[in-house]
C-alpha cells in the first residue's frame, strides 16, 4: 500500500479557512487536515447531502472540529456573488483560501448558467469571481490564497482566438487551458497585491497524479465510465508507483497555503519522479504560466467576462454586467 508523505501544518487556531471542492478527494483531505490544526473550515459545495457527508466525516476524525457548510456552484456567477455577500455579512476576515474545486474533460462542450465553456468557466472564472467577492475579507485576514492547477497544465496554451472553445472543442485541450489561466491568475494576484499593497499573498499548487473523481464516471459531465487511464493510474496508486493516493495529491496545495516557508508568487508540487507523486516541494511554474503579458490579459479578461473588478484598492468589487464574449 502507498505510505502518505508525512508534513507538518502549523497551529491554525484562530484561523478562517475556505477550501472549495472539499466535498470528497483531494479537497476533503486538506479540509480535514486543515481542522485538525484547529481551523475554522468553511466548505462551499453545490451538493448539500455531499457536504453534510463530508462534514461529518471530518468531525468524526476531528471530534471538535468547526466545520460550516456553505452553498456555491462555481459555474453560476450568481451563486458565486451569493456566497460572497453571505460571507461579508458574516464579516469575518479570511486567512487561508483553497482554490480547489475542479470539472475535468466533459467529452462534449458543455456551458455554465452563464454560457462559458464549462471548464473554464468553473476551474477559473468562477474561482476569479471568487476572490474577487471575498476581497474585503481576504485583506481583512492578510490572506493567504492558494490555487491549485494540474500537472496538464505544464503544456499547452490559452487559445486567444477561441477561448470559449466554440469552433473547436477538445475536452483535454480545455481543461489544459482552465488550469493554465488560473495559474496565470494566481501569479498575477501576488503581483498586483504586492504592488498595491493588498496584503494578500498568492501561490500555486499542483496534485501531481492520484485516482480521485475527477476521473471518475460522472453523469453530469456527460461522462458513463471513468476516463482513460483511471484503471491504471488507481492500480499504480494501490502499489506505490510512481503516482500518488488521493490524500497525498493534497499535500503541496496543504503545504503552499499553511507553511512558514511557503510563499506567494511560488509553486508547488509533488517532487517525485515526474513530479506524479511524493512530498511536497518548490519548483518553477510550468512554461505556459511563465509569461507576465499573458498572465495580465487573462486577468483584463477574466474581470470583463466574470463583471468584476479588483481596481479598487479599498478591495470593493466593482459590479459590472458579465460577458460571455
Amino acid at each position: 500500500m502507498p505510505r502518505t508523505p508525512a508534513i507538518t501544518v502549523p497551529d491554525l487556531t484562530d484561523t478562517r479557512a475556505v477550501v472549495t471542492g472539499a466535498s470528497d478527494g483531494i479537497g476533503l483531505g486538506i479540509a480535514r487536515r486543515l481542522a485538525a490544526a484547529g481551523a475554522e473550515v468553511v466548505l462551499p459545495v453545490r451538493d448539500p447531502r455531499k457536504g453534510e457527508a463530508a462534514a461529518a466525516a471530518i468531525r468524526e476524525d476531528v471530534p471538535g472540529a468547526a466545520v460550516l457548510l456553505r452553498t456555491l456552484d462555481l459555474s453560476s456567477l450568481a451563486s458565486v456573488a451569493a456566497l460572497g455577500a453571505a460571507l461579508r455579512e458574516e464579516a469575518r476576515p479570511i486567512h487561508l483560501l483553497i482554490n480547489n474545486a475542479g470539472v475535468m474533460t466533459p467529452p462534449d462542450r458543455r456551458t455554465t448558467a452563464d454560457g462559458f465553456e464549462l471548464q473554464l468557466g468553473t476551474n477559473h472564472l468562477g474561482h476569479v469571481a471568487l476572490v474577487a467577492h471575498l476581497m474585503p475579507l481576504l485583506r481583512a485576514g492578510r490572506a493567504r490564497v492558494t490555487s491549485q492547477v494540474s500537472i496538464a497544465a505544464r503544456s499547452g496554451s490559452i487559445d486567444w482566438d477561441d477561448l470559449q472553445g466554440e469552433r473547436a472543442y477538445d475536452g483535454m485541450r480545455a481543461y489544459r487551458q482552465s488550469k493554465i489561466a488560473l495559474g496565470l491568475f494566481g501569479l498575477e494576484l501576488d503581483r498586483r497585491s504586492r504592488a498595491g499593497g493588498w496584503g494578500i499573498s498568492s501561490n500555486l499548487a499542483h496534485p501531481g497524479v492520484a485516482p480521485t473523481s475527477l476521473l471518475a464516471a460522472r453523469a453530469e459531465l456527460g461522462r458513463d465510465e471513468p476516463a482513460r487511464g483511471r484503471r491504471l493510474i488507481g492500480t499504480l496508486s494501490a502499489w506505490g508507483i510512481l503516482v500518488g493516493t488521493a490524500e497525498s495529491a493534497g499535500l503541496p496545495a496543504l503545504h503552499a497555503a499553511t507553511s512558514p516557508t511557503a510563499g506567494g508568487g511560488r509553486f508547488y508540487g509533488p517532487r517525485g519522479l515526474g513530479h506524479l507523486g511524493g512530498p511536497p516541494a518548490e519548483q518553477e511554474p510550468f512554461p505556459p504560466m511563465r509569461s507576465t503579458d499573458d498572465a495580465q490579459r487573462i486577468w483584463a479578461i477574466s474581470e470583463q467576462l466574470t463583471g468584476t473588478s479588483f481596481g479598487d484598492p479599498t478591495g470593493h468589487v466593482a459590479p459590472a454586467s458579465p460577458s460571455t464574449g
